[in-house]
């Protein structure tokens, strides 16, 4: 194994040179033009590593054509003009991905695939998520380079020495990767996976067994392809395995997270992008199914994926300053431009969520008790000097005075399913709105520092005044369900109650679209993209799983020995089984109206349905589970 490359760094993609790399690599049998959709699909194909060597200059220069068939790019790439090209982006790593169960009888190695990272284009566009993400970046770049260039005050405040002597601006990015591991076809009880997660039994605990191998493996081979992972470990969700007669594993039900160091925002995307399929086919190897959904088991802590944004500049000598400390980070807790940033995502959060919550899985994890982020609120440190992490906030102030370099905001609410392309360029473009702001009202740090931490209904230059901004609280705890809607905003229930912020706030949304990063078509393509997916999704993935669910919840009860209890609970269950699912000549059932409601376009209504659909099967769960207690035997 010694003998495998793992990654062709950007450096290398000249023609000359990557010819002469394949030609010592002969276990390199393939190559494949990854790029990611609005509906975050990416593209997989085995191309035979001769075609693109047979004619590789313009192989790099135009990669491959596609009829459009193999990406989700609605009111874009329609029907009637569906060419789409895939173009590689000779600026990233490109990744080696073998085949270890196929040896090459050649070389004696795994047959390797090269993967391309890549653009789509149509119509002499960029419209991928990729794209979207790299206009984000150079936008953000940009403007901040100028803003800084032409402000003397921030050239003091960050102790630059003057604008000759800055070279460049820099973005880094990084995500955490939760997921659940488990034995293929087990399903663990409910009260021992949320009992296991109350008292933290599983959280950075040892692992054992497969899991184990699986998860040093994983952090090796991660290394091979210089992610330089920082950790792996336990997460909160989880119950213990057993250990059979034989000695072999079993009834296996963890959550785990890998973390890695951090990039540039999009060498992190495709970093995250191909670490899941590392990761999965690694498990699976063990004999372990892998699942990246944000809540893959109702009522159990779900997956999160935080992801970490910062910015520095690059001076000519070679030195490197974050832009969000002042000069002093025992003085203030960020620089103006940190401000900035921290006020622009929050008050745009509205128009960045549907970008990074797109899902039926990703809103059923949003919901308080895990965790998880539901209030447009941040946390930046209950005093200047001293560390502290609010982990019920939706963005939080990273700080590390042994390392300057470090500051960062920290996004709690993306998911393993969050397309991280779109989410991160969401997020720059908000928090570039915000600078901007900061700039033109010539504020101190400590009128910044008053305006972030103004309450609900005070007047602030940028902020808007019905709302607070700031908590050092846990807002779970501290705050009703009812002073957290007014004080932070109310939280989308469903898909298309987030997608409709996208038209309910035309200013925030424009944000956005500043120098065409999000264009009005990309957004369109988008929302229908959101649409089709949730409604599809809704229709013939969830009502079927609760069809079972309701069908599972059978009369078990023996005559013999129930009770008047036992009787009026069944009535109750099956009053509610009738509701959900049986239709009559005079009533329709709530799955049908869901169903009839998303064919006829009425999506108001099939977001009120499904929130009455998710409340009334939680309650039949709860009514059966309570049922099954009080009996001594079932039938």
């Amino acid at each position: 194994m010694d003998k495998l490359i793992y990654f062709i760094p950007p450096k290398e993609h000249d023609s000359k040179t990557l010819k002469s790399l394949l030609k010592d690599h002969k276990e390199i049998k393939f190559v494949s033009l990854v790029a990611v959709d609005l509906g975050n699909n990416n593209t997989d194909a085995k191309i035979p590593i001769d075609i693109m060597l047979d004619d590789i200059d313009n192989f790099l220069a135009n990669g491959v054509q596609t009829d459009g068939s193999s990406v989700f790019l609605p009111e874009i790439a329609e029907l009637n003009n569906a060419k789409v090209d895939i173009i590689p982006d000779l600026e990233v790593k490109w990744f080696i991905d073998y085949n270890y169960n196929f040896i090459d009888c050649e070389t004696n190695l795994p047959t390797g695939t090269l993967l391309i990272p890549s653009y789509l284009k149509h119509d002499g566009k960029l419209v991928g998520s990729r794209s979207i993400l790299k206009s984000a970046a150079d936008n953000f770049k940009k403007e901040i380079k100028n803003l800084i260039k032409n402000n003397k005050s921030f050239i003091e405040e960050l102790n630059l020495g003057s604008s000759d002597a800055i070279d460049n601006i820099l973005l880094t990015t990084a995500t955490e990767l939760e997921f659940w591991v488990q034995t293929p076809g087990d399903r663990a009880v409910f009260e021992h996976l949320s009992t296991s997660q109350i008292l933290k039994e599983q959280y950075w605990k040892r692992t054992v067994g497969p899991v184990r191998t699986a998860l040093e493996k994983s952090l090796l081979l991660l290394n091979k392809y210089d992610y330089e992972a920082e950790m792996g470990h336990k997460e909160v969700g989880g119950i213990p395995s057993s250990l059979t007669k034989d000695g072999k594993f079993t009834h296996i039900m963890e959550q785990l997270e890998i973390d890695w160091k951090y990039s540039n925002p999009m060498q992190t995307a495709d970093n995250e992008l191909f670490a899941k399929d590392i990761i999965k086919e690694t498990f699976v190897s063990h004999g372990l199914d892998v699942t990246f959904l944000a809540k893959p088991i109702e009522g159990v802590a779900g997956s999160g994926e935080h992801t970490h944004v910062g910015a520095a500049v690059k001076l000519k000598d070679g030195s490197i300053s974050n832009l969000f400390n002042t000069s002093d980070m025992t003085e203030h807790f960020m620089s103006s431009i940190g401000w900035g940033g921290l006020m622009g995502f929050l008050k745009n959060y509205e128009v960045v969520n549907p970008f990074i919550t797109s899902t039926n899985d990703a809103l059923n994890r949003l919901k308080p008790g895990f965790e998880a982020p539901v209030c447009i609120v941040s946390s930046i440190g209950h005093k200047v000097d001293t560390l502290s992490r609010n982990r019920t906030i939706l963005v939080g102030l990273i700080r590390d005075f042994n390392n300057p370099l470090a500051t960062r905001f920290e996004v709690r609410v993306p998911n393993p399913t969050t397309n991280t392309y779109l989410a991160t360029a969401a997020i720059y473009q908000a928090m570039l709105d915000g600078i901007k702001a900061v700039i033109s009202s010539g504020k101190s740090n400590e009128e910044l520092e008053k305006e972030f931490s103004k309450s609900a209904g005070e007047e602030g230059f940028y902020l808007e005044k019905d709302r607070a901004y700031r908590s050092e609280y846990n807002v779970f705890e501290y705050y009703t369900e009812e002073e957290r809607n007014k004080l932070f905003g109310l939280p989308p229930a469903t898909v298309w109650e987030n997608i409709c912020n996208l038209d309910k706030y035309p200013e925030k949304l424009k944000t956005l679209s500043q120098n065409d990063v999000f264009t009005e078509k990309i957004i369109a393509s988008f929302k229908t993209s959101a649409l089709i997916q949730w409604t599809t999704e809704l229709k013939n993935r969830i009502i079927p799983q609760n069809i079972d669910i309701v069908r599972e919840c059978k009369k078990v009860h023996d005559i013999e020995f129930a009770t008047d209890l036992d009787v009026v609970n069944w009535e109750k269950i099956n009053h509610l089984r009738t509701y959900l699912m049986k239709d009559s000549l005079t009533q329709k059932c709530l799955f049908t109206r869901i169903r009839e409601a998303i064919h006829n376009m009425e999506y108001d209504l099939v977001s009120e349905l499904q929130i009455e659909m998710s409340e009334k099967i939680i309650q039949l769960k709860k009514l059966y589970a309570s049922y099954k207690r009080n009996l001594f035997k079932m039938e």
